[in-house]
């Protein structure tokens, strides 16, 4: 068995685990919840006002959220990583793309000048709401560029999308939506404006419902705590789906590219 085969049943045993540990979970407790807990008006607020930051920061935030890294130097990097992975597919340059991601999000703290991304985008009706959202995209930004994609691109916002309503799934849904994200991965995608809309309200959606039953889980105020201590526990959780996911698709490249 060579270093790419090695590699690879390694990335399948780690998405075969996390789906797994994820399949035996239930989304019940959560449809019931805002079935019976939550008014409807104020999901269908949230929902709009998550769906309105991703539409704005696609549109017109990009450039803040890049104020809080070195987007070049990021570039630079996982350049060189990728054309010795390319060229010498060894276990050592293919854990190389793993790391490198891996440490660039540990250098991504939610507190390093993410209050700045909110405070550059208006025309969402719940202020912290594009807050989170910026913070979340920096994360998912920083994992794109550390394994060499460019997320200015339509397809690559289009994956975040998929990433981001996938990690927020579990049991048969999860499973359903992870297949969509190895489609792309196998085939790529070219989305129109109308798919585009589909995959942002899918994404609004489940950050709405997820943030709404655990802030009533730990007894915090509904409305105005999106931009609390649970960001990092969202941000983390989907940040390492993403990575996962990212790892999958590099080493996919490197593949086709022999």
């Amino acid at each position: 068995m060579d270093d790419f085969e090695r590699a690879w049943r390694k990335q399948l045993a780690a998405e075969k685990k996390y789906i797994d540990e994820r399949s035996r979970r239930s989304d019940s407790r959560l449809n019931r919840f805002l079935q019976t807990k939550v008014p409807e008006k104020l999901k269908d607020t949230l929902d709009t006002g998550f769906a309105k930051a991703f539409e704005l920061i696609f549109a017109k935030g990009t450039g803040v959220i890049e104020k809080t890294y070195n987007r070049r130097d990021i570039e630079r990097s996982s350049r060189v990583r990728r054309i010795i992975a390319e060229n010498n597919p060894t276990g050592r340059a293919l854990n190389e793309a793993s790391r490198g991601s891996a440490s660039q999000k540990l250098k991504n703290t939610v507190a390093s000048g993410v209050s700045g991304i909110g405070m550059g985008l208006i025309g969402v009706g719940i202020p912290d709401i594009p807050v989170f959202t910026g913070m979340l995209l920096k994360s998912l930004y920083e994992t794109a560029l550390g394994y060499g994609y460019d997320y200015d691109r339509m397809d690559e916002k289009y994956f975040i999308l998929l990433l981001i309503g996938a990690a927020l799934h579990s049991g048969d849904e999860l499973k359903a939506a992870d297949e969509r994200v190895n489609y792309f991965i196998e085939h790529g995608a070219e989305p129109d404006e109308e798919t585009m809309k589909t995959e942002v309200k899918i994404a609004a959606d489940g950050l709405s419902g997820e943030l709404l039953y655990m802030k009533f889980l730990q007894g915090i105020p509904i409305v105005g705590a999106v931009g609390g201590a649970y960001d990092p526990i969202y941000i983390d959780r989907i940040t390492r789906y993403a990575s996962m996911k990212y790892n999958r698709r590099f080493l996919h490249d490197i593949k086709n590219k022999h």
